[in-house]
């Protein structure tokens, strides 16, 4: 596993031995859980390595051609690391209820299995060419979907760490 995933599969290790099993977070109307949020996740994982997965079985990348359309949005994600707050999230990607446990068994398989994913294509790609489109971001190369995967999950686990956070300071109000 690269280095970058390690890190993130570190910090969704952490995340998930401080979710408890009620997961009693509640955010405010119109946030997620911390189940939520790793569901969310997992639900990326799982869905970016299905797409890639059968790029390598067709031979046949499946990114549009026009990379220039969404260049602002992919540099400041993907190059500077900086996920902008309120972005809505495709459907596919929504939290659908999973139950906790289910996400924590599979979380970090998906994980694994789109870092294997990831470097089959760039074996099989080059590091060069778009392999994929991500719905906001357009086309990314193989090695662009790990920096993506590792930016929006940063941004996530820290959203889930305040959450984390308020919880615990709200029960030691009471």
């Amino acid at each position: 596993m690269k280095a970058s995933f390690l890190d993130l599969r570190n910090a969704i290790t952490l995340a998930i031995e401080q979710m408890s099993d009620g997961d009693p977070d509640r955010p405010a109307e119109g946030k997620w859980s911390a189940a939520e949020i790793l569901e969310h996740l997992n639900l990326t994982y799982a869905g970016t390595a299905k797409s890639l997965s059968r790029c390598l079985e067709t031979g046949q990348v499946a990114a549009g051609a026009n990379r220039l359309q969404r260049s602002p949005q992919r540099i400041v994600v993907v190059w500077l690391g900086y996920y902008p707050p309120g972005r809505k999230s495709p459907e596919r990607a929504l939290p659908r209820g999973s139950p906790p446990e289910q996400v924590r068994r599979e979380i970090l398989q998906n994980l694994a299995q789109l870092d294997r994913v990831i470097a089959d294509c760039e074996a099989k790609f080059g590091t060069g060419k778009p392999v994929a489109n991500h719905p906001a971001l357009g086309p990314l190369t193989a090695s662009e979907w790990r920096k993506f995967h590792v930016v929006h999950g940063k941004h996530h686990l820290k959203q889930f760490m305040r959450l984390r956070r308020s919880s615990e300071a709200a029960v030691d109000r009471k």
